[in-house]
């Protein structure tokens, strides 16, 4: 019986990291999408994910998930970026050559950090947005 209750539990484990996986995978496999740190303005917490932008809207999906719905929906023609700036003391989860930018948007202020190669395309898509009447 505790053998059978082992073995169990292991399939388990080994099928939600494989589930983890394959999710991943198949989110950064869209054009457009990257892996981005977001955490909301004030929080010292910062959550990694994958994020899609295009279209009208930045679809950001917690890499810890095996939802299929995004955790933050940030419409591009509510979002402002306010700042910018390298990682500092207190952002140890962050890779040293992360951009974060403090961003106001619809759903209140957030800072999202990605890697400096990501900043160009990301800016390039939010400041191609159409003019809003």
């Amino acid at each position: 019986m505790t053998t059978a209750v082992l073995v169990l539990a292991g399939v388990l484990v080994v099928a939600l990291v494989i589930g983890f996986l394959v999710r991943r995978r198949l989110l950064l496999m869209g054009l457009g999408a990257v892996t981005m740190w977001l955490r909301p303005v004030g929080s010292s917490r910062w959550s990694v994910g994958v994020a899609w932008y295009g279209g009208d809207a930045l679809l950001w999906y917690r890499a810890l998930s095996l939802s299929v719905r995004p955790q933050q929906r940030l419409c591009r023609t509510e979002f402002r970026v306010a700042g910018r700036r390298g990682p500092g003391r207190d952002d140890v989860a962050l890779p040293d050559d992360a951009v974060v930018l403090t961003c106001q948007t619809g759903s209140g202020p957030k800072e999202l950090a990605m890697d400096t190669s990501t900043v160009t395309g990301f800016l390039s898509w939010l400041e191609s947005a159409p003019p809003v009447h």
